[in-house]
């Protein structure tokens, strides 16, 4: 029996997973840096110090996702993959590495930080907190040092956002996913609804002002694309205070003096924009240039003169960089800006330089209705037309952008051109866009799926003999979806912890992720009938082409369920198929021997029936891998 994750590639450089690096937090003093980091093999906290070397803090925390310096520079908050679930926990520990202990988010319980000013932090010391046990939500403050807990509130999906410097006020986010409102908390706890008017639109990010009077926050009320408004607390309607024309706000960043706010921009398809806003003057300033096309996450040094970023593009995996305000130079932290690509600990092969990788190209074609989608095509060196794969990214309302990927770049070694789509549902195109998969609109999306082959066959980028479908979480839904809707359209599949039932995915999933669902979905008692349709398994004797299924055995975001009702039903009609999973992951894979041994795992079985690579033995990793066939 061969295991993929050892076998050679015949002098192919292959794009191997390569670390990344996000989440910076300074240190109070402004000499030092905590970030997170999987160039051990499993993302977890490191220190940069001033003029030092990357010091790792070894504990027994693992797995971590984010991580937050306390005020007074004694804590580090990390937010953590739970083991054995798709759920997350806080825990703190001291810099250098002592006193580990979870806070929150223990048993069937996930815990989220607050973002706020101070990410996740009250001016007082304390953790905030958002807890949730089946349905119920509890927004807390938490004292690190004695672990008690304060309860500001207690209901279904309520987030606990911001509190304001005197711990008068507490702002919470409430509401189902694409229906979000907001309210705040005062002392006494009177609970003040924040209005934005009539017109449809959602918040998901927001924070209040350090005296709780004004709340900031990205809005697209009335608006295609989402802008920064401010609400007063006392009233009033709000007051728009940054838009643009050619893209929506991603997120806001107050400074902790109130005066100034950090915009981060999603613009061109899904580049990144910079700007500072003045808030009293309500002047906004440019900052450019960018060290990388892509920005995922902003935040201000401690003294206020430097933006820490984590960037990345399509030949660039995420790191952190300090940009200083005055000169506008950017300065990597999280590892050398050299153009070399750095394997993570568990990619084995030898990893491409940047010069050997592809450069994606921005595609705009129309659906079926006249709608306009786009995406990025990865092609290969060699003429086409190619054999492509159409990728489908999850969410929904998540985006393809030009970020590094090392599947796409491995496909492309492989001969295989990727078409990353953005179909309708998509984030970064407007209001509108995302709105227009919801519920009994779904099968537009699915349509779109069939547009975009049609469209890269009809201007010779595909070989219409050979497409391919593959998509993660919810794009591996809409492969099922269209490899049943379009058999006749692809001759191989890839669906990663898919979902292919909504009846039993409602009744798999963790409670607060399914009534979050309904206004995207549908509701499963009142719209059983339509998540029925919807289903791929009800109609899975229509799929014909080979598909390789993939799981993490711990994930209780997908239930594991839905994969292998899909490999049981294939396997009763002697479909091709082959079923991989990863037993000690969750709905991410996070340890990095798992991410190469899935690469590794697709590349193969699409270039195996796309491109004529021979296919390979049975995949079987030990537990370093974690990975096994069935």
């Amino acid at each position: 029996m061969t295991s993929i994750a050892s076998r050679p590639r015949d002098g192919d450089v292959v794009p191997e997973d390569v670390y990344g690096s996000w989440s910076a937090s300074p240190s109070p003093d402004g000499d030092r840096v905590a970030f997170v980091s999987d160039r051990s093999g499993e993302p977890r906290v490191w220190i940069r110090s001033v003029g030092a070397p990357l010091l790792p803090i070894t504990t027994l925390i693992e797995r971590v996702l984010t991580v937050s310096w306390s005020a007074d520079g004694t804590w580090l908050a990390c937010e953590t993959a739970a083991v054995g679930a798709s759920r997350t926990e806080i825990w703190l520990v001291r810099p250098d590495g002592t006193d580990p202990h979870r806070v929150a988010g223990a048993g069937a319980r996930t815990a989220v930080l607050g973002p706020g000013s101070r990410h996740g932090w009250s001016a007082d010391g304390r953790l905030l907190v958002t807890e949730t046990d089946g349905l119920v939500s509890s927004a807390l403050l938490v004292a690190p040092e004695t672990g008690e807990r304060h309860v500001l509130a207690s209901d279904p999906l309520i987030t606990m956002l911001d509190v304001d410097d005197a711990g008068a006020r507490a702002l919470l986010r409430v509401g189902p996913r694409g229906a979000r409102s907001l309210a705040v908390l005062d002392a006494d706890g009177t609970r003040l609804p924040i209005p934005l008017g009539p017109a449809p639109g959602s918040i998901d990010v927001a924070c209040l002002s350090p005296d709780g009077r004004t709340v900031y926050a990205r809005s697209d009320h009335g608006r295609e694309f989402a802008a920064l408004v401010a609400l007063d607390v006392a009233g009033g309607p709000p007051r728009v205070l940054a838009e643009r024309g050619d893209g929506e706000l991603q997120d806001v960043v107050l400074a902790r003096d109130g005066a100034r706010a950090v915009l981060l921009w999603n613009i061109d398809g899904g580049r990144s924009a910079v700007t500072l806003l003045d808030l009293p003057s309500g002047s906004q300033t440019p900052v450019q240039p960018l060290p990388r096309a892509v920005v995922d996450e902003c935040r201000l040094s401690s003294n206020g003169a430097a933006l820490l970023l984590t960037a990345q593009d399509w030949a660039h995996p995420r790191g952190i960089w300090s940009l200083d305000l005055a000169s506008r130079v950017a300065s990597p932290l999280s590892s050398p800006a050299d153009g070399e690509l750095r394997a993570s600990r568990g990619a084995s092969t030898a990893v491409a330089e940047v010069d050997d990788l592809t450069r994606p190209e921005l595609l705009r074609l129309h659906a079926a209705d006249g709608l306009q989608l786009t995406g990025w095509l990865y092609r290969p060196a060699a003429s086409g037309p190619w054999p492509v794969v159409v990728y489908l990214h999850g969410g929904p309302e998540a985006q393809e952008r030009p970020v590094y990927n090392s599947l796409f770049q491995s496909l492309v070694v492989a001969g295989v051109a990727v078409f990353a789509a953005n179909v309708r549902g998509s984030s970064g195109f407007g209001r509108s866009f995302l709105h227009a998969d919801d519920r009994d609109r779904r099968p537009h999306a699915i349509a779109d799926v069939a547009a975009c082959v049609r469209h890269l066959a009809e201007t010779g980028i595909a070989d219409p003999r050979r497409i391919g479908c593959m998509g993660r979480s919810y794009g591996g839904y809409l492969t099922l979806a269209a490899l049943v809707e379009w058999p006749e359209l692809f001759a191989v599949g890839v669906d990663v912890c898919g979902m292919a039932d909504f009846a039993t995915f409602y009744a798999g999933t963790e409670p607060w992720i399914a009534a979050a669902a309904h206004a995207e979905y549908g509701h499963p008692e009142h719209d059983a009938d339509l998540l029925r349709a919807l289903s791929p398994i009800h109609r899975i004797e229509r799929l014909r082409a080979p598909l390789l299924v993939v799981h993490g055995g711990q994930d209780t975001n997908v239930p594991v369920e839905q994969s292998e009702r899909v490999v049981a039903a294939l396997a009763a009609r002697g479909v091709e198929h082959r079923y991989l999973v990863f037993p000690d992951e969750g709905h991410e894979l996070l340890a990095t021997p798992n991410r190469v041994a899935f690469v590794r795992a697709a590349v193969d079985w699409v270039a195996g029936h796309l491109a004529g690579i021979p296919d390979v033995d049975e995949l079987s990793v030990d537990r370093s891998g974690s990975a096994r066939s069935v």
